[in-house]
Protein backbone atom coordinates (compact mmCIF):
# COMPACT_ATOMS: atom_id res chain seq x y z
CA UNK A 1 0.00 0.00 0.00
CA UNK A 2 1.29 3.47 -0.60
CA UNK A 3 0.20 6.58 1.19
CA UNK A 4 -1.21 9.33 -0.19
CA UNK A 5 0.24 12.44 -1.88
CA UNK A 6 -0.98 15.52 -3.58
CA UNK A 7 -1.27 15.44 -7.38
CA UNK A 8 1.28 17.13 -9.09
CA UNK A 9 0.24 20.65 -11.17
CA UNK A 10 -0.87 18.35 -14.11
CA UNK A 11 -2.70 15.54 -13.31
CA UNK A 12 -1.07 12.04 -14.06
CA UNK A 13 -2.46 8.49 -13.33
CA UNK A 14 -1.48 6.40 -10.30
CA UNK A 15 -2.27 3.77 -9.32
CA UNK A 16 -4.25 3.19 -6.14
CA UNK A 17 -4.85 0.88 -3.45
CA UNK A 18 -3.70 -2.60 -3.22
CA UNK A 19 -0.34 -3.02 -5.37
CA UNK A 20 -1.46 -6.95 -7.06
CA UNK A 21 -5.16 -6.04 -7.50
CA UNK A 22 -7.34 -9.02 -7.55
CA UNK A 23 -6.97 -10.68 -10.95
CA UNK A 24 -3.87 -9.21 -12.39
CA UNK A 25 -2.55 -11.13 -15.06
CA UNK A 26 0.29 -9.00 -15.20
CA UNK A 27 2.15 -5.78 -13.78
CA UNK A 28 1.83 -3.44 -16.57
CA UNK A 29 -0.25 -0.71 -16.89
CA UNK A 30 -2.81 -2.23 -18.57
CA UNK A 31 -3.47 -4.43 -15.64
CA UNK A 32 -3.36 -1.88 -13.24
CA UNK A 33 -6.41 0.18 -13.18
CA UNK A 34 -5.62 3.57 -11.91
CA UNK A 35 -7.05 7.71 -11.13
CA UNK A 36 -5.99 10.97 -12.33
CA UNK A 37 -6.76 13.20 -9.57
CA UNK A 38 -8.21 16.82 -10.81
CA UNK A 39 -9.07 18.84 -8.44
CA UNK A 40 -10.85 22.36 -8.71
CA UNK A 41 -9.40 25.40 -7.46
CA UNK A 42 -12.38 26.38 -5.52
CA UNK A 43 -13.82 22.94 -4.24
CA UNK A 44 -17.27 22.71 -3.08
CA UNK A 45 -17.08 19.11 -1.38
CA UNK A 46 -18.48 17.19 -4.36
CA UNK A 47 -16.26 15.21 -6.82
CA UNK A 48 -16.40 12.39 -9.36
CA UNK A 49 -15.69 9.72 -10.43
CA UNK A 50 -15.29 9.20 -14.34
CA UNK A 51 -15.13 6.38 -16.46
CA UNK A 52 -14.41 6.85 -19.91
CA UNK A 53 -16.18 4.91 -22.68
CA UNK A 54 -14.80 2.62 -25.39
CA UNK A 55 -16.58 -0.96 -25.88
CA UNK A 56 -14.68 -2.30 -23.01
CA UNK A 57 -12.09 -2.63 -24.97
CA UNK A 58 -10.41 0.96 -25.02
CA UNK A 59 -11.03 4.24 -23.01
CA UNK A 60 -11.56 7.63 -24.75
CA UNK A 61 -9.45 9.05 -21.66
CA UNK A 62 -9.51 12.35 -23.64
CA UNK A 63 -12.87 13.61 -24.76
CA UNK A 64 -14.51 10.97 -22.31
CA UNK A 65 -11.75 11.47 -19.60
CA UNK A 66 -9.72 14.46 -18.78
CA UNK A 67 -11.98 16.98 -21.28
CA UNK A 68 -14.95 16.32 -18.40
CA UNK A 69 -12.98 16.38 -15.28
CA UNK A 70 -11.51 20.01 -16.65
CA UNK A 71 -14.95 20.86 -16.75
CA UNK A 72 -15.78 19.51 -13.48
CA UNK A 73 -13.19 21.52 -12.28
CA UNK A 74 -14.81 24.87 -13.64
CA UNK A 75 -17.67 24.03 -11.38
CA UNK A 76 -15.84 23.38 -8.44
CA UNK A 77 -16.16 19.66 -8.29
CA UNK A 78 -12.68 17.78 -8.00
CA UNK A 79 -12.93 14.62 -10.37
CA UNK A 80 -11.12 11.41 -10.52
CA UNK A 81 -10.79 9.51 -14.35
CA UNK A 82 -10.82 6.11 -13.46
CA UNK A 83 -8.81 4.13 -15.75
CA UNK A 84 -10.27 0.71 -15.44
CA UNK A 85 -8.91 -3.12 -16.85
CA UNK A 86 -10.16 -4.03 -20.19
CA UNK A 87 -11.44 -7.38 -21.88
CA UNK A 88 -11.17 -9.57 -23.70
CA UNK A 89 -8.02 -10.08 -21.20
CA UNK A 90 -10.37 -8.66 -18.79
CA UNK A 91 -13.84 -10.10 -17.88
CA UNK A 92 -16.69 -8.93 -15.04
CA UNK A 93 -16.32 -8.94 -12.75
CA UNK A 94 -12.68 -7.40 -12.77
CA UNK A 95 -14.17 -4.31 -14.06
CA UNK A 96 -16.74 -3.58 -11.65
CA UNK A 97 -14.38 -4.34 -9.13
CA UNK A 98 -11.96 -1.61 -9.91
CA UNK A 99 -15.03 0.99 -10.37
CA UNK A 100 -15.59 -0.04 -6.34
CA UNK A 101 -12.06 -0.11 -5.18
CA UNK A 102 -12.17 3.55 -7.01
CA UNK A 103 -14.68 5.05 -4.64
CA UNK A 104 -13.97 3.31 -2.02
CA UNK A 105 -10.46 4.56 -1.99
CA UNK A 106 -11.51 8.28 -2.45
CA UNK A 107 -14.37 7.78 0.41
CA UNK A 108 -11.38 6.73 2.89
CA UNK A 109 -9.56 9.67 1.57
CA UNK A 110 -12.20 11.95 1.67
CA UNK A 111 -11.08 14.35 4.39
CA UNK A 112 -7.14 14.25 3.02
CA UNK A 113 -8.82 14.80 -0.71
CA UNK A 114 -11.06 17.73 0.82
CA UNK A 115 -14.00 16.62 -0.20
CA UNK A 116 -17.20 15.02 1.41
CA UNK A 117 -17.60 11.45 1.55
CA UNK A 118 -21.24 11.70 1.25
CA UNK A 119 -21.32 13.58 -1.96
CA UNK A 120 -18.92 11.20 -4.39
CA UNK A 121 -20.71 10.68 -7.54
CA UNK A 122 -19.74 8.96 -10.70
CA UNK A 123 -19.95 9.66 -14.62
CA UNK A 124 -20.01 6.91 -17.39
CA UNK A 125 -20.10 7.42 -20.94
CA UNK A 126 -20.88 4.50 -22.90
CA UNK A 127 -19.84 1.17 -22.28
CA UNK A 128 -18.03 3.43 -18.87
CA UNK A 129 -21.88 4.18 -18.34
CA UNK A 130 -22.83 0.73 -17.91
CA UNK A 131 -19.78 0.24 -15.39
CA UNK A 132 -21.08 3.23 -14.02
CA UNK A 133 -25.15 1.86 -13.84
CA UNK A 134 -23.63 -1.19 -12.25
CA UNK A 135 -21.48 0.26 -9.77
CA UNK A 136 -25.29 1.98 -8.66
CA UNK A 137 -27.23 -1.24 -9.02
CA UNK A 138 -24.11 -3.72 -7.39
CA UNK A 139 -22.77 -1.98 -4.39
CA UNK A 140 -22.21 -3.03 -0.73
CA UNK A 141 -21.24 -1.39 2.89
CA UNK A 142 -18.40 -2.30 3.21
CA UNK A 143 -16.73 -5.05 5.47
CA UNK A 144 -16.33 -3.80 8.75
CA UNK A 145 -13.85 -6.53 9.87
CA UNK A 146 -11.77 -6.52 6.66
CA UNK A 147 -7.99 -6.10 7.32
CA UNK A 148 -7.96 -3.19 4.34
CA UNK A 149 -9.17 -0.38 5.75
CA UNK A 150 -10.80 1.18 2.44
CA UNK A 151 -12.38 -2.22 2.41
CA UNK A 152 -14.56 -1.21 5.54
CA UNK A 153 -15.79 2.07 3.66
CA UNK A 154 -19.22 1.89 1.16
CA UNK A 155 -18.82 1.09 -2.17
CA UNK A 156 -22.21 3.12 -3.51
CA UNK A 157 -21.94 6.52 -5.23
CA UNK A 158 -24.04 8.78 -4.16
CA UNK A 159 -25.58 10.58 -7.54
CA UNK A 160 -24.57 8.60 -11.36
CA UNK A 161 -24.63 10.97 -14.09
CA UNK A 162 -25.00 8.77 -17.39
CA UNK A 163 -23.68 9.46 -20.85
CA UNK A 164 -25.16 7.77 -23.85
CA UNK A 165 -24.59 4.54 -21.51
CA UNK A 166 -25.02 0.93 -22.02
CA UNK A 167 -27.93 0.23 -19.67
CA UNK A 168 -28.91 -3.20 -20.65
CA UNK A 169 -27.50 -6.84 -21.98
CA UNK A 170 -30.54 -7.98 -23.06
CA UNK A 171 -29.27 -9.55 -26.36
CA UNK A 172 -32.25 -7.74 -28.09
CA UNK A 173 -31.08 -4.53 -27.16
CA UNK A 174 -27.81 -4.35 -25.90
CA UNK A 175 -24.41 -3.20 -27.91
CA UNK A 176 -22.68 -6.48 -28.43
CA UNK A 177 -19.93 -5.39 -28.50
CA UNK A 178 -19.55 -4.16 -25.64
CA UNK A 179 -21.63 -7.48 -23.89
CA UNK A 180 -18.88 -9.66 -25.41
CA UNK A 181 -15.95 -7.63 -24.46
CA UNK A 182 -16.70 -7.82 -20.68
CA UNK A 183 -18.85 -11.26 -20.49
CA UNK A 184 -17.19 -13.36 -23.59
CA UNK A 185 -18.77 -14.96 -26.39
CA UNK A 186 -20.89 -17.10 -24.23
CA UNK A 187 -21.67 -15.77 -21.16
CA UNK A 188 -24.45 -17.34 -18.58
CA UNK A 189 -27.68 -16.08 -19.25
CA UNK A 190 -28.01 -15.66 -15.23
CA UNK A 191 -24.72 -13.14 -15.28
CA UNK A 192 -26.57 -11.29 -18.79
CA UNK A 193 -29.54 -10.53 -16.62
CA UNK A 194 -27.59 -9.67 -13.83
CA UNK A 195 -25.63 -6.86 -15.76
CA UNK A 196 -29.23 -5.69 -17.07
CA UNK A 197 -28.80 -2.76 -14.97
CA UNK A 198 -32.39 -1.52 -15.65
CA UNK A 199 -33.18 -4.68 -14.22
CA UNK A 200 -31.88 -3.88 -10.27
CA UNK A 201 -32.97 -0.32 -9.84
CA UNK A 202 -34.17 -0.55 -6.05
CA UNK A 203 -35.06 2.24 -3.68
CA UNK A 204 -31.08 2.61 -2.90
CA UNK A 205 -30.44 2.97 -6.09
CA UNK A 206 -28.40 6.33 -6.04
CA UNK A 207 -29.90 9.22 -8.03
CA UNK A 208 -29.21 10.14 -11.36
CA UNK A 209 -29.04 13.51 -12.11
CA UNK A 210 -30.38 15.08 -15.22
CA UNK A 211 -28.88 17.98 -17.40
CA UNK A 212 -32.36 19.44 -18.30
CA UNK A 213 -31.72 19.73 -21.82
CA UNK A 214 -35.04 20.12 -23.80
CA UNK A 215 -34.47 17.36 -26.63
CA UNK A 216 -36.45 15.55 -29.03
CA UNK A 217 -36.01 12.11 -30.63
CA UNK A 218 -37.34 10.75 -33.27
CA UNK A 219 -37.43 6.84 -34.60
CA UNK A 220 -37.85 5.78 -38.21
CA UNK A 221 -38.71 2.21 -38.57
CA UNK A 222 -39.37 1.79 -42.62
CA UNK A 223 -38.29 4.63 -44.18
CA UNK A 224 -36.39 4.88 -47.56
CA UNK A 225 -33.72 7.61 -47.04
CA UNK A 226 -33.22 7.03 -43.27
CA UNK A 227 -33.13 4.14 -40.95
CA UNK A 228 -32.03 4.44 -37.36
CA UNK A 229 -33.25 7.93 -35.50
CA UNK A 230 -32.25 11.57 -35.39
CA UNK A 231 -31.89 13.39 -32.41
CA UNK A 232 -32.39 16.90 -32.18
CA UNK A 233 -31.10 19.18 -29.30
CA UNK A 234 -31.96 23.11 -30.01
CA UNK A 235 -28.62 24.97 -30.61
CA UNK A 236 -29.68 27.56 -27.74
CA UNK A 237 -29.45 24.46 -25.41
CA UNK A 238 -26.01 23.35 -25.84
CA UNK A 239 -24.70 25.47 -28.83
CA UNK A 240 -22.11 23.84 -31.34
CA UNK A 241 -20.45 21.84 -28.62
CA UNK A 242 -23.15 18.67 -28.83
CA UNK A 243 -22.93 16.48 -31.89
CA UNK A 244 -21.97 16.95 -35.36
CA UNK A 245 -25.16 17.20 -38.15
CA UNK A 246 -25.65 14.53 -39.95
CA UNK A 247 -27.77 11.94 -41.42
CA UNK A 248 -28.19 8.25 -41.82
CA UNK A 249 -28.31 5.64 -39.13
CA UNK A 250 -27.77 6.65 -35.36
CA UNK A 251 -27.11 10.68 -36.77
CA UNK A 252 -27.57 13.42 -34.56
CA UNK A 253 -27.97 17.04 -35.59
CA UNK A 254 -28.44 20.38 -33.01
CA UNK A 255 -31.01 22.02 -35.82
CA UNK A 256 -33.45 24.02 -33.87
CA UNK A 257 -36.72 21.79 -34.55
CA UNK A 258 -39.18 23.24 -36.63
CA UNK A 259 -42.49 22.69 -35.43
Amino acid sequence: MFSLKPPPPTPKPFFFGRWAPPGALGDAAEDRPSLTISRATEAGGTSVIVAPGGGYRNLSMDKEGRQVASRFNAMGVTAYVLQYRLGPRYHHPIELGDAQRAIRWVRSHAAQLGVAPDRIGMMGFSAGGHLTATAGTHFDEGNPNASDPIDRVSSRPDFLILAYAVISFDPAIAHRGSAQALLGDNPNPKLVQDLSNELHVTAKTPPLRQAKVPAEMHIFQNARTVSGWIWRIPRSACGRRCFPTGSGQGSSEVTEPRL
